[in-house]
């Protein structure tokens, strides 16, 4: 996943990214909570936006880093959000599904960037940790789609204020990791 040999300011600029990342998400989660009854067609265009920005962050970054895990995951969060922003009717009904799959396919990649961290010898287990509940995360709300759009925006903000923090958790480690 990290190109050890990086430049310095490239290791910076991602850790900065994750910092912002994890804030954007944190604080789009905390919204979600705060508003569970805002409509669908809200909620999927705000989400559309956010996952737009943090997208272009994922892809920005992953060329410092030479990171194909990185690259995927802001190409998936780029295309999750152009499909939020531009179909919002029809984003309303399915947007626990796609978000279902959001959830199921950036878990899979951080199970992957935990393998790959794992085998440069850096601390893996909060990655694969926050992989794992995205994966049962995406299988609770394929299981109980019928509940609502309060359970599903209760389970979106827990999961995307996970996300956040996992970003956070990242700009300090890598911050501490650079320092030495």
């Amino acid at each position: 996943m990290l190109n050890t040999k990086s430049s310095t300011s490239a290791n910076k600029g991602i850790g900065i990214w994750h910092l912002i990342a994890g804030i954007i998400m944190a604080l789009l989660g905390v919204y979600v909570w705060l508003n569970p009854v805002v409509s669908l067609v809200a909620l999927a265009l705000y989400l559309g936006i956010g996952f737009i920005i943090v997208g272009a962050g994922y892809i920005a970054f992953s060329f410092s880093f030479q990171s194909g895990w990185y690259l995927l995951v802001g190409l998936l969060d780029i295309f999750v959000g152009i499909i939020f922003v531009s179909n919002l009717g029809v984003t309303a009904e399915t947007l626990p599904i796609i978000f279902a799959v959001w959830c199921l396919a950036v878990g899979i990649i951080q199970l992957g960037n935990a393998w790959e961290l794992r085998k440069i010898g850096l601390n893996w287990g909060w990655c694969a940790t926050a992989g794992a509940l995205g994966i049962v995360f995406a299988f609770l709300i394929l299981a109980f789609p019928v509940l609502g759009a309060l359970t599903i925006t209760a389970i979106m903000g827990a999961y995307i204020v996970l996300y956040g923090l996992v970003e956070i958790g990242e700009y300090y480690f890598l911050r501490r990791v650079m320092a030495d």
